[in-house]
């Protein structure tokens, strides 16, 4: 799966960007989001958040469902290494899981400090 984030910046930039604001932001988690391929969904009008370390993985479904105008019938997945975390896990705990010396953090497209969040509708 191509992931056009990670394809237009290179892995140091992506790491060097992530630092910095994880430096000037240190309670708050950087976050990519990329709409899957093939998903049926409206396009997000941004791509990159700030979110707050402490919000939790249901609540930034709420804040995705909302952007996109999504429907209450309509399911919205997010994955993490091809898993979908839980609810209840905080973006701060799933963000530390992808800097340790082999990132592996995927939501969409993650390798370094910052997220990618994937999102389709059945």
């Amino acid at each position: 799966m191509k992931f056009q984030y990670k394809e237009d910046h290179p892995f140091e930039y992506r790491k060097k960007e992530g630092e910095k604001i994880r430096k000037k932001y240190p309670d708050r988690v950087p976050v990519i989001v990329e709409k899957a391929p093939k998903a049926r969904v409206p396009d997000l009008d941004k791509r990159k958040y700030l979110v707050p370390s402490d919000l939790t993985v249901g609540q930034f479904y709420f804040l995705i469902r909302k952007r996109i105008h999504l429907r209450p019938e309509d399911a919205l997945f997010f994955f993490v290494n091809n898993t979908i975390p839980p609810t209840s896990a905080t973006m701060g705990q799933l963000y530390e899981v992808g800097i340790g010396p082999k990132p592996s953090f995927h939501k969409r497209a993650v390798e370094d400090q910052l997220s990618s969040y994937k999102f389709f509708k059945h």
